[in-house]
């Protein structure tokens, strides 16, 4: 089996990982979902040593995810586990983040809805849950690239689409998630972060860094 690759995940792992960097500056225990190709897992992992990453996936992505931790091993950089958000048990720890990309556009609507309420039942309070994908923003999808990739996808499967951003985060706030960050990323993409806080719990404040916008998804 050939090692999978994508372009986009080298493109955009950097303006990514500055965000995390800061986000999870005193996070233990990040749970992914959706690791796809395994690149961001092993970049993230390697480049934030204090945190235990675990990769999760449909098990048809494992042997692909294995190849990338195999020829990057970390000792914070846990092999997958299977997560089908609509089917499968999730992991038995809780975590203090979660990270997610490109997923919540390719997943059913009932698959985000599950996902939410996955993180709401696994991310403890205070923890941190980061989103990086397109959004639509009252029905505007915005830059051209954009519109063109929605109705790729579409067409692909009625069931995909960029998601609206009020509606995903009404999932969070339902979930018990408070948004704190909305950040601009390369390619027309945003990463959103929420927290999970209890009812005394002061939100966490930060300034949103602004990425480039580029053409690439």
């Amino acid at each position: 089996m050939d090692k999978p690759f994508s372009q986009a995940c080298v493109n955009n792992r950097d303006p990514i990982l500055e965000v995390l960097q800061r986000v999870f500056a005193h996070s233990q225990n990040i749970l992914e979902i959706g690791s796809g190709t395994g690149q961001h897992a092993v970049w993230f992992a390697g480049n934030m040593p204090h945190l235990r990453w675990q990769t999760s996936d449909q098990p048809m992505y494992h042997a692909g995810i294995n190849q990338w931790i195999s020829q990057h091993p970390a000792t914070n950089l846990v092999r997958p586990v299977a997560l089908d958000v609509l089917a499968d048990t999730w992991p038995s720890s809780n975590y203090d983040g979660v990270f997610s990309a490109n997923t919540a556009h390719i997943m059913p609507w009932e698959a985000v809805v599950a996902m939410f309420a996955g993180i709401r039942d696994h991310l403890l309070i205070n923890g941190f849950f980061c989103l990086y994908g397109p959004m639509k923003y009252s029905g505007a999808l915005g830059a051209p690239s954009n519109v063109q990739f929605d109705q790729m996808l579409r067409q692909q499967f009625p069931h995909q689409g960029i998601r609206e951003f009020g509606e995903v985060n009404q999932l969070a706030s339902s979930a018990g998630l408070k948004l704190v960050e909305d950040n601009a990323m390369p390619a027309n993409n945003r990463l959103v972060v929420w927290q999970k806080v209890g009812m005394t719990d002061e939100l966490y404040v930060s300034t949103p860094e602004v990425g480039n916008q580029g053409q690439e998804q």
